[in-house]
């Protein structure tokens, strides 16, 4: 964690913490630790003080705790559950990453996750709700105190299984993120310029539609702004991305202490540039490692590479 995370507001990140196991046309990682809640955390942790706010069981042992605590993670909300292993996901990727196919998914421990927050948690002034359950987010947001800027992810499969819920939330929430081929999923639009103002229709004020490869937009009451991703030549796991993007920009909005459409542009190149690292390696472990003055040196030439003067 920097320096200057230290005098942040703090951000609340809750969310799934697993064990992977991930297969590319280039690597079969073994099991590592992964899940929505890590990377968030981590990423966020660049930043701002973070809390995290999840459920692990058995199999999670000192060595991944350290890992955790190594970014001053506050780990109050993790709750321990002896009763079982932590959650468990397997998944293959195709050639170019073009693809990425489920091999196995163990809820484990995580099937009886309700996010309880400590009783310091509900002040919390920033709140990452990770990709997860629509209504554990919302159980999330019962429990908050009135103020916090909250953030919400989704995925397809919520789309899927939990439609209903997930639109009950979204007016709930402050930003919405969620990708291209989700918002086509959920507004029945292909062009993301036609489907973010349809998303904000949806009642969150604000809405992030990321493109991988391609960048993000942002849709806003103040205006519209888009960004190219940062230029990677390796992409070895794309798995986390887009936690890692989550955190990073709730934790930049927590380092500045504002969420308006100038600091919210801002945030968005800290997102794209720490999501670029985390591809770079398996799991969290250039995410981990990475440090932020790499942060900041990637997050300086993303600005030169987009400046019209």
């Amino acid at each position: 964690m920097s320096s200057s995370a230290t005098t942040s507001r703090p951000v609340l990140v809750v969310g799934s913490v697993a064990f992977d196991r991930i297969k590319t046309p280039h690597a079969d990682s073994g099991k590592i630790l992964g899940g929505s809640a890590t990377y968030g955390a981590i990423a966020s942790s660049y930043f701002a003080p973070t809390r995290l706010v999840g459920v692990v069981g058995n199999d999670f042992g000192p060595a991944e705790i350290n890992r955790l605590r190594r970014h001053d993670i506050d780990l109050a909300g993790l709750q321990m559950d002896r009763t079982g292993d932590t959650f468990f996901w397997s998944g293959v990727y195709g050639e170019n990453f073009a693809s990425r196919t489920t091999l196995e998914t163990r809820l484990n421990v995580f099937a009886n996750f309700a996010p309880t927050l400590p009783d310091e948690y509900r002040t919390s002034p920033f709140a990452l709700l990770g990709n997860i359950q629509p209504q554990l987010q919302a159980q999330v947001l019962d429990q908050l105190e009135p103020g916090a800027f909250t953030v919400a992810d989704t995925m397809n499969l919520w789309l899927d299984l939990a439609r209903p819920q997930l639109l009950e939330l979204l007016p709930r929430v402050d930003l919405f993120i969620l990708n291209d081929e989700e918002a086509h999923q959920l507004t029945g639009h292909g062009n993301v310029y036609v489907a973010g103002p349809k998303l904000v229709q949806l009642g969150p004020k604000i809405v992030i539609i990321k493109k991988g490869a391609h960048g993000a937009v942002l849709f806003h009451p103040e205006g519209l702004f888009a960004l190219p991703a940062y230029p990677v030549t390796q992409v070895q796991d794309p798995t986390g991305a887009g936690d890692s993007f989550a955190g990073a920009l709730v934790g930049a909005l927590a380092a500045a202490g504002d969420t308006g459409f100038s600091t919210l542009r801002r945030a968005l190149a800290y997102a794209t540039v720490t999501a670029s690292l985390t591809v770079e390696a398996l799991g969290v472990d250039r995410l981990e490692t990475a440090g932020r003055a790499v942060i900041d040196q990637r997050f300086t030439e993303l600005v030169r590479m987009t400046r019209i003067d």
